[in-house]
């Protein structure tokens, strides 16, 4: 399956994850540090939906933070009403945008992260495609997933899906489910739990530091 296939996939299926969800549900705290899940839309939501007349202002009140900036931008697109979102999301559900560094395989597990920030939390199904997992688990190990987590937490390790035909690196092993590698590597401590392996307790020591 093409890339861009894989990224308009994911669209449409967050799209309907917020479509779905309840007034209450959108104001639920994700994983994703302070944002709710309808925060969480609206910086996924942010390179289609954001006027450039409000770039400058926001990097120079954030004293040129981009962390800080990005949070902010994806909290003002999210006062929008739930239909605006959604409709944003599907219209450009094949828009090839790419970031920097990260292009399409940044996009894809950007989506494939967000997803599972706002499902875990209100007890949803959180099962993902399997050969979307395993496009963004070859990512996150790769040297092009700057911004995706320290490369410390997984240095010197290797990690080995169990619901996958898929493992990647050298030395002590971590293992667990696709869904729950993807979000560890991207540092969701969460789903540190859910790991096994010798690998599993450096990475918490690791994530504890």
């Amino acid at each position: 399956m093409a890339l861009l296939d894989m990224v308009a996939a994911e669209r449409r299926r967050f799209a309907d994850l917020i479509d779905s969800l309840t007034p209450e549900q959108l104001d639920t705290p994700s994983l994703c540090g302070e944002w709710t899940a309808k925060e969480v839309a609206g910086h996924l939501i942010a390179p289609f939906a954001t006027p450039p007349r409000w770039l400058l202002p926001l990097t120079l009140r954030s004293r040129f933070n981009l962390h800080r900036a990005n949070a902010e931008l994806a909290r003002r697109i999210a006062r929008r009403p739930t239909a605006e979102l959604v409709a944003e999301l599907r219209r450009n559900e094949r828009n090839p945008f790419k970031p920097p560094v990260v292009g399409l395989f940044g996009q894809l597990t950007d989506l494939q992260v967000h997803g599972q920030d706002v499902r875990r939390p209100l007890g949803l199904p959180h099962e993902l495609d399997p050969d979307h997992a395993r496009t963004s688990l070859d990512f996150l190990v790769s040297r092009r997933s700057v911004a995706f987590g320290p490369r410390r937490l997984r240095a010197g390790l290797r990690f080995a899906a169990t619901d996958l035909d898929w493992a990647r690196g050298d030395g002590p092993e971590v293992r667990g489910t696709a869904e729950a590698l993807l979000l560890a590597l991207t540092g969701r401590l969460v789903v540190l739990p859910e790991l096994a392996g010798e690998g599993a307790e450096i990475l918490r020591v690791r994530s504890a530091r």
